[in-house]
């Protein structure tokens, strides 16, 4: 029986592999398919490349980098056994491993090893693995690059260089026999450090003090500097080869030496198993699911009563792009909310596409078209709409108020909040939520260990920002905690799901479980009961008052907004009568009479006397002057009214003259007029050029219709099991094209070329060469270039020729094409496999 012979190569190790384990390895690392590789050779190839090496480290869990870390340190290629005794140890340490830690570790291996060769990082048997170059030379150790497990050179490469004479020293000061072999010396060097009795022997013999130099670089870094007339201990070192020089100054502790120090251990301490999530309260499902329905309503709230803020027209945009500092405090004093929590409103309603840039010279913010469809869903879809835009979002509010690279203040809306990590890690979050029982809070600090954890090279220092409040007026994010970008990410999603409702004190909602694992319909579903229903009254009372004893409908809701001015929010929120406000309603169109109706239908309570007289003295005094544009023009058929004006010394800065008893001219604008009057108590209103009265209705400034922003990828996405498919059948058809025997003809040019060149054949060898192949059912390799002049080679099965044109199934597409004879440059019949 025949025995398979090992992979030499990368290329080898994936042709060896079935197709499923290639579209594992093109799933994992997406990159690689951008563009679809010609062949195996050209996979392996773009496999071991920097920029897609590092992307593959970046997405390792913290043992299966550990592993690669001490593969790099480890012989190459290394034995199975090598690898776990450079993570468990010799057992001959001072008691920092225990031994159910060595079976964890022992437990671990075999999967985080599974996962280094799914990702084309390591490749070979157990007998001989072997980490791709480009792994090795960015975590093997160097003095520019330390090693990230603090081992330094080999003897063999701390002592490259190194004079024969130097060698013989070394040699003799430890004992060891003499040899004029500079590889010999090494050789014998590197046995020495590599033999415990030896070494202990050696060691024992040791100055005090030489043994706390070795104490400080054994676990990294390894290198230390050195005077030129150095301590006894270190010297003592020295001259034993303990501590190598790397240059005049700077010495080493080598790899082998510190392996024995470490009792034989790569990591100080592995971790094989991740961190546990620790619960800060059990807490009651159904009070959990009450408190997040609770914080899902006041969020609806909130964004309503945002894109009413801004519905006229929003805040200018700044020349760099987003909110000033100024219109954000106006926001957030308007929302009653800190500046931070307004700034995640804000970016929440941008990212939904409720709000946007109007795109005019003056460029402002405002509700988009899409905002009014949005108002016009039941609540439990609008909350699943924002949650939604919220998990895919890659805009980070947390970073406003921070500052860039560059030293310049990030602003909400501005175009530097984007973070493309920001997705992954809320939905990681929250997974890491929904994997707990129902109920339970974890804890914040367990929950950072975790993502540690999974992912120990992502993210890296971000502009500092400060953290973004709690619900409950706590701060998080500073500290070790918060000093890399992941850990900030997690900790601004704890926050921003607890202010949206997906969690309710602190644990996972059974409304965000149902959109984490069903989506949008489940989760409205089980939203919707939670939710208080719209009340379609108020209570009206004797102070210029009306009480609404929940969430109003909205009809109700828009009128009465106009009509009166919220005075408070919370449970019930009260609303004050109030001349402007009147007054604004009938600006807004609205006759006194409408106004009696509209309280009269909406209230459970009478109508009190003082509201009704003040909507009839408001009204009766409404349009009794008029406002026109002259500049600005005055009128009214009272004399005696504009006698009163004139003489009013506020009205001074007006420039008023009188140009007909019952007209007034002012060189001011109809709107600083009109404002300037109701400032001096009376109600005038505009009107056109007409003689019309101009009504004013709010709201009625929308942007273009926009999407919403897209979020910013990490990296290239995730191919689906479609494209996996016919990536790996391209691959496939590629690799038997540049490595299947060809078939040769010694006295004909169709010889192909060398591996990977393009067969050439002249026009009537092609056509019978594919005509015979049409006939047999032969699979031919053929050369072809399109009509944008790119040169491929490919697989076909041709099946008829004909008109100039063959048919085939091309294996390499997987699908019946049709191509120009012209096009071909030239063809060859694949040898039959022995």
């Amino acid at each position: 029986m025949g025995t398979t012979t090992p992979p030499r190569t990368l290329a080898e190790a994936l042709r060896a592999r079935g197709d499923d384990s290639l579209a594992g390895l093109l799933r994992a690392r997406p990159d690689l398919l951008n563009p679809v590789p010609n062949d195996i050779t050209q996979l392996a190839t773009r496999a071991g490349t920097r920029a897609s090496v590092v992307r593959a480290l970046e997405h390792l869990d913290r043992f299966a980098l550990q592993t690669a870390e001490a593969l790099a340190v480890a012989p190459d290629p290394a034995p199975y056994d090598t690898l776990l005794s450079l993570l468990t140890g010799d057992g001959l340490d001072d008691g920092e491993q225990h031994d159910d830690a060595g079976a964890a570790i022992t437990a671990a291996l075999p999967g985080a090893l599974a996962t280094l060769r799914e990702q084309a990082l390591v490749w070979g048997e157990d007998d001989r693995l072997r980490l791709v170059r480009t792994a090795r030379e960015l975590l093997a150790p160097s003095p520019q690059h330390p090693s990230p497990t603090g081992l330094g050179p080999t003897v063999a490469e701390a002592t490259a260089g190194m004079s024969p004479g130097r060698l013989q020293e070394i040699l003799t000061a430890t004992g060891l026999p003499a040899t004029h072999d500079p590889v010999s010396a090494v050789a014998s060097l590197s046995a020495l450090f590599t033999d415990r009795t030896r070494m202990a022997e050696l060691l024992d013999s040791a100055p005090v003090e030489a043994l706390s130099v070795l104490d400080r670089l054994v676990w990294g870094p390894p290198y230390g500097e050195v005077t030129p007339n150095p301590t006894p201990p270190v010297k003592w070192l020295r001259d034993r080869g303990l501590l190598l020089p790397v240059s005049t100054r700077t010495v080493v502790l080598p790899r082998e030496a510190a392996l024995h120090l470490r009792a034989g251990r790569a990591h100080r301490v592995p971790k094989p198993v991740p961190p546990a999530l620790a619960a800060v309260a059990e807490r009651d499902p159904q009070a959990v699911d009450r408190a997040a329905a609770g914080q899902a309503f006041t969020a609806l709230a909130t964004v309503e009563e945002l894109l009413k803020l801004w519905n006229g027209g929003g805040p200018t945009i700044l020349r760099a792009g987003g909110l000033s500092v100024r219109e954000l405090k106006r926001t957030a004093t308007a929302l009653d909310v800190p500046e931070p929590i307004a700034a995640f409103w804000v970016e929440l309603a941008y990212g939904a596409g409720l709000l946007a840039s109007d795109g005019e010279t003056d460029e402002r913010y405002a509700p988009t078209p899409a905002s009014d469809e949005w108002l016009d869903l039941p609540a439990a879809d609008r909350w699943t709409h924002l949650a939604t835009a919220w998990l895919a979002a890659t805009r980070t509010p947390g970073l406003v108020g921070g500052q860039d690279a560059k030293g310049r203040a990030l602003s909400a809306l501005g175009p530097e909040l984007d973070r493309s990590a920001a997705p992954d890690v809320r939905r990681r979050v929250l997974a890491l939520f929904a994997g707990l029982p129902p109920g339970t809070a974890p804890d914040p600090e367990t929950l950072l260990r975790r993502l540690r954890w999974e992912r120990p090279l992502r993210g890296g220092p971000a502009p500092a920002a400060p953290a973004a409040p709690s619900p409950g007026g706590t701060t998080s994010g500073g500290g070790a905690e918060g000093t890399d970008l992941r850990s900030r990410l997690a900790l601004w999603t704890l926050n921003e799901a607890e202010l949206l409702g997906i969690t309710g004190r602190g644990a996972l909602s059974a409304q965000a479980r149902a959109l984490l694992e069903e989506g949008e319909k489940a989760a409205a579903a089980f939203l919707a009961p939670l939710l208080p229903e719209p009340l379609d009254h108020v209570l009206l009372q004797a102070d210029l008052t009306a009480v609404a004893p929940g969430p109003l409908e909205r009809p109700l809701a828009e009128t009465l907004s106009v009509l009166a001015d919220v005075e408070s929010k919370g449970g019930a929120t009260v609303y004050r009568f109030t001349p402007g406000s009147v007054r604004r309603a009938l600006d807004a169109g609205r006759a006194a009479t409408d106004l009696h109706a509209f309280l009269a239908a909406h209230s459970r309570t009478p109508v009190p006397q003082p509201l009704s007289y003040l909507i009839d003295d408001v009204a009766r005094r409404h349009g009794h002057l008029r406002i026109g544009a002259a500049s600005a023009y005055v009128r009214c058929d009272d004399e005696a009214v504009l006698n009163e004006i004139l003489a009013d010394r506020r009205s001074t800065g007006l420039r008023l003259r009188r140009l007909a008893p019952t007209v007034l001219a002012s060189q001011a604008d109809p709107g600083p007029l009109l404002e300037a009057l109701r400032d001096m108590g009376y109600a005038p209103a505009a009107e056109s050029a007409d003689g019309d009265v101009l009504i004013t209705r709010a709201g009625a400034r929308r942007t273009p219709p926009r999407t919403p922003p897209v979020p910013v990828p990490e990296g290239p996405p995730v191919p689906d099991d479609t494209l996996l498919g016919a990536a790996v059948r391209a691959i496939r058809a590629g690799d038997t094209a540049a490595t299947v025997a060809r078939k040769e003809t010694p006295d004909s040019p169709s010889s192909p070329g060398p591996s990977g060149a393009l067969p050439r054949t002249t026009p009537a060898e092609t056509l019978a060469t594919v005509q015979a192949a049409a006939m047999t059912g032969a699979t031919v390799w053929i050369g072809y270039v399109n009509a944008d002049g790119a040169a491929s080679q490919r697989v076909i099965a041709p099946v008829r020729v004909e008109g100039g044109f063959v048919t085939a199934y091309d294996h390499t597409a997987d699908e019946i094409r049709t191509y120009p004879l012209h096009r071909i440059t030239g063809v060859a019949e694949l040898a039959e496999e022995a």
